[in-house]
């Protein structure tokens, strides 16, 4: 998806490791003897932040969770979202939320096996946004003409 990406280094650098960081992240590490052939000791992370529900409180919004393909099949991946779960209720949130792609069934059916299900089937929801030049004329009280 690196087609997709339209932020920097210097944005995540900033954005998640500064003194009021909008994300916050965990780190897999395999001790040096077991790193990859080609020297990777980092093998998953976990890309997490908090939100707030006028109708359900506080939840825990987990954005990215990714564990290298040698490593998979592990546990790692659920270890990264156990310590995202446990962090989420001491902080006093009631539900762990995130976004899996459809096409990704070995993703679905991993969130799946865990006790998690698709929210987008309550037909009392939809999931939105904004963004690009409609969130501008948005910020200009300008909203685009709907027919």
């Amino acid at each position: 998806m690196a087609n997709q990406v339209k932020i920097t280094q210097r944005d995540i650098e900033q954005d998640g490791f500064s003194k009021n960081p909008f994300f916050h992240s965990l780190i897999a590490e395999v001790p040096d003897q077991h790193r990859t052939k080609e020297g990777h000791a980092k093998m998953g992370c976990v890309i997490y932040f908090y939100a707030y529900s006028t109708l359900t409180g506080r939840s825990v919004f987990m954005e990215a969770l990714y564990v290298m393909p040698e490593f998979r099949g592990h546990g790692i991946g659920k270890a990264l979202m156990s310590k995202v779960a446990q962090l989420g209720l001491a902080a006093g949130c009631n539900q762990l939320n995130f976004s899996v792609l459809k096409w990704n069934k070995p993703s679905l059916d991993f969130y799946h096996s865990l006790g998690c299900w698709d929210t987008t089937s309550d037909p009392e929801f939809y999931s939105m946004r904004c963004e690009g030049a409609a969130l501008q004329s948005l910020v200009e009280g300008n909203p685009p003409k709907t027919n």
